[in-house]
């Protein structure tokens, strides 16, 4: 395995704790345009790839009256539901003074992205930032990953990917990138064992000891 230099985070579940602003604006937007929300398990099981392919298999003929209201609530409501994860912040303090180059890649546009790490106060840890906004396609498929490499001038398999869903696993490995799992999330070690995790991360804190003894071996 080469030595991994990059890590590069997924969003949502992983870095910040956005489960239950999701979640409350799913239930708005659907409960407002179509009269009924879908059950909390359908909506969690599309996070992680764009809010449109998820309106999308919501509703195929309001995906834009759907997008419209999820946007304008959950903007609204970001300062109150947005939380940073414990530990997190000292986390990524750590891994940068190891010498690990900082990223983000994820399903959100980029300036939700900005927003919400700004509200959390963790922003300043990461050298990119790239939303879906970004690339023409979107995880699962590798192209955001492999954008993110070489912008940063690395190889993928000089890069870590740590995120919480089906779909981050699939898209690292696609990528070929180390797939880690991010266990404090969404989704299930058994879905992301499924999805092609190879390294799980049980915890937040855990990090920079994992990343120190994979570069070790």
């Amino acid at each position: 395995m080469s030595k991994i230099l990059a890590l590069i985070f997924d969003l949502d579940g992983t870095l910040i704790d956005t489960e239950n602003h999701i979640l409350t604006s799913f239930r708005h937007a659907t409960k407002t345009v179509l009269g009924v929300s879908p059950p909390d398990e359908v909506m969690r099981n599309m996070i992680g790839i764009p809010l449109a392919d998820q309106m999308r298999k919501v509703s195929p003929d309001h995906v834009a009256e759907l997008l419209a209201v999820y946007r304008e609530f959950n903007a609204a409501s970001c300062e109150k539901l947005v939380k940073e994860f414990p530990s997190m912040a000292e986390t990524l303090d750590k891994l940068k003074e190891a010498g690990y180059r900082l990223a983000v890649v994820t399903s959100k546009q980029t300036p939700s992205a900005l927003r919400d790490l700004g509200l959390t106060g963790l922003i300043e840890s990461f050298e990119l930032i790239q939303g879906s906004d970004k690339t023409e396609r979107h995880k699962p498929e590798p192209e955001p990953l492999l954008a993110a490499a070489a912008t940063m001038g690395l190889a993928p398999e000089q890069c870590a990917y740590i995120g919480d869903s089906t779909y981050d696993m699939q898209a690292a490995r696609a990528a070929n990138m180390l797939a880690v799992a991010a266990l404090w999330g969404m989704f299930s070690r058994e879905r992301l064992l499924e999805a092609g995790a190879q390294v799980q991360a049980a915890t937040i804190t855990c990090l920079p000891a994992l990343f120190n003894d994979l570069n070790a071996t």
